[in-house]
């Protein structure tokens, strides 16, 4: 084989890089928007110059040898500065512009997050914003997020969170099953009525409630028909009259002001269902995309009005 010129080295070195990150070729191709057959190619040649190996081949999946480990090692620190210097200089002045990967919980994406985002594409006509709704925690670096919406209290300490919009879990009925069963005068009398609720684990699920004028926990034991880890399924449940519903507000916004759901029990605060707060999480990161801090900054303010 002809020996590459040094300054041909750049590519096969980075896709390295990308290959280690996602731990397959076909996921590695994905993400460079190549072939496979490319992408198995660069690193071959890279071996070949190296003279050793630097990936070890399953039938399944790829892992680095030792060498490989090293080269990617030494890798990170001066691909990562070559990005922020372009982004730097890229996003210095001009329009917003570029792709911004964000991930988010399903109920919040579609039901408050869209609107702003398509709000924000019109201002800003050359950024891509690309949407991922997943309730799951997925990993920003690995799977190239930008930034993340979390509504948890568990936060990663290596990220940046940024305080979006608080929140509050809503206990909530349609008005054909209060009509059925009527309403429960206290969270106690929730144990006599068939309620729908995220399952956690084996654990008999229970309800904590604490009186907005202070006093006394409350914790009640629930059952009902239907258990479903997604906000949504709990609501459209709900709203067929299934029963008696704990979810946070921006799932039951809607519904509540067109009158197709019920608040129950005003004068209590659900505790320890969901989080309070909505945060923005992005990996800590020295420079950051002019794109990417446009974008939160754009959400915080719109969520501060609301």
């Amino acid at each position: 084989m002809k020996e590459l010129k040094t300054d041909a080295l750049w590519t096969h070195l980075h896709w390295l890089t990308v290959l280690a990150e996602q731990g397959s070729f076909t996921a590695a191709a994905e993400r460079l928007e190549v072939s496979k057959a490319a992408m198995s190619q660069k690193i071959k040649e890279l071996e070949q110059l190296a003279g050793v190996p630097l990936v070890t081949r399953t039938t399944r999946s790829v892992r680095l040898t030792s060498a490989g480990e090293k080269l990617v090692d030494d890798l990170r620190a001066p691909f990562a500065q070559i990005e922020q210097s372009f982004f730097s200089v890229r996003d210095s002045a001009g329009p917003l512009r570029g792709l911004v990967r964000v991930t988010a919980p399903v109920a919040f994406a579609r039901q408050q997050l869209v609107p702003h985002i398509t709000a924000f594409l019109r201002e800003h006509p050359q950024v891509r914003v690309q949407l991922e709704v997943s309730d799951r925690l997925v990993s920003l670096a690995s799977e190239g997020f930008d930034l993340a919406i979390r509504h948890s209290d568990s936060l990663p300490e290596t990220h940046v969170a940024l305080p979006l919009c608080r929140t509050h879990a809503v206990v909530v009925a349609s008005p054909a099953y209060l009509a059925r069963y009527g309403h429960p005068e206290d969270p106690q009398a929730l144990s006599e009525h068939l309620c729908l609720y995220y399952p956690r684990g084996v654990e008999t699920p229970r309800w904590s409630f604490q009186p907005l004028t202070g006093g006394e926990r409350v914790a009640v034991n629930v059952s009902g028909p239907f258990a479903t880890n997604n906000s949504e399924s709990i609501r459209d449940a709900a709203l067929e009259g299934l029963g008696i519903a704990l979810l946070p507000d921006f799932s039951a916004q809607a519904a509540l002001k067109d009158g197709s759901l019920v608040q129950l029990l005003p004068q209590w605060h659900a505790v320890g269902a969901f989080a309070d707060m909505l945060y923005v999480v992005r990996p800590w990161s020295a420079q950051v995309p002019r794109a990417v801090s446009g974008f939160i900054h754009w959400l915080r303010e719109a969520f501060s009005r609301v």
